[in-house]
């Protein structure tokens, strides 16, 4: 019997997908210590009052843990959501709101990095059709009125900038864009939920796309 390692998971709500079975498959020398903070934003890591506490909550797991790699996975909620909001509420150009996510996100991952080897995971793409008023998550994002083209494309831009940013820093990135990005230009169908309210990957496909990717890397 293989020796099994502890890998250290922080993110928002699509981070349980490492809890799926495939992984047990997949990685069955690897333990997934899945620590998850619903709503939690990349926006949010450079204030450590802000409702969901995901800084204090993600900085705990890591003195908690011995683990040597992280995997942090954010980024959903802001692209779809957080820099719309945040855009409209102060006056001011989505870029410059993106620019803020993507500064405090880099911070936040540079500072795991001094003595861990961070993962980073592309954020996941956007779910939520136009129009779209059922769901709690659709009914929460309901005053964001950009449509689901604009917000691909933020994510897609979003993606590419974590990206170089790890790059730059020696920070591995998995970028699944490719994979994600169908023909029309927005999330493939087969990536939706079979639930029609529930705005996260469909849980088998989107496992068996992290496995793959993650082959090798971890």
């Amino acid at each position: 019997m293989m020796p099994v390692r502890e890998i250290l998971v922080l993110g928002d709500s699509h981070t349980p997908i490492f809890n799926h079975p495939a992984f047990r498959q997949g990685f069955p020398e690897i333990a997934f210590n899945v620590v998850t903070v619903i709503g939690a934003t990349a926006s949010g890591l450079e204030n450590p009052n802000t409702k969901t506490q995901a800084y204090p909550l993600f900085k705990q797991a890591l003195q908690d843990s011995r683990a040597g790699k992280v995997i942090v996975m954010l980024g959903e909620v802001d692209t779809g959501f957080v820099i719309w909001y945040r855009a409209k509420k102060y006056r001011a150009s989505v870029p410059a709101m993106m620019r803020k996510a993507i500064s405090s996100y880099s911070a936040f991952l540079r500072e795991v990095s001094e003595n861990r080897t961070v993962i980073c995971i592309s954020t996941p793409l956007p779910t939520i059709r136009d129009g779209n008023d059922w769901g709690e998550v659709a009914n929460a994002r309901k005053e964001v009125t950009a449509t689901l083209r604009q917000r691909t494309a933020l994510t897609l831009q979003f993606n590419q900038d974590m990206r170089a940013f790890c790059t730059r820093s020696g920070i591995c990135h998995v970028m699944l864009d490719d994979a994600c990005l169908g023909e029309d230009g927005l999330v493939k169908d087969t990536l939706l939920n079979r639930n029609p309210s529930d705005h996260h990957y469909e849980p088998d496909t989107y496992a068996r796309l992290l496995v793959e990717r993650l082959t090798g890397v971890l």
